[in-house]
């Protein structure tokens, strides 16, 4: 029974450390290059996104998680983001103007 619980808790530290890098790493840069509001999606054009499987670079139609983070950006403006993948496409869960 020891040796269960001992395997277990190496497999969950095992687990946030993975999840820890994964997050650390999510940062993607990009450039504004359409806002609508309305739909409350975005349009950048960023570089490789490895935190969600892009190699390449490119542009995508992004939903937003907060509709006011659009008004905190206009087109033309450098960021730095974070996306998830949801069953409904991809979604900007953080953004900022970059530095």
């Amino acid at each position: 029974m020891n040796r269960i619980i001992t395997i277990a808790a190496a497999l969950a530290l095992a687990s946030s450390v993975a999840t820890g890098a994964l997050a650390a790493g999510a940062s993607i840069s990009g450039e504004v290059k359409k806002i609508d509001e309305g739909a409350g999606k975005i349009t950048l054009k960023h570089g490789p996104a490895k935190s969600l499987g892009m190699d390449d670079p490119m542009t995508m139609v992004y939903r937003v998680k907060d509709p006011a983070m659009l008004k905190q950006v206009k087109v033309g403006d450098k960021v730095t983001f974070e996306a998830e993948e949801a069953a409904s496409g991809y979604t900007v869960t953080k953004m900022e103007k970059a530095k």
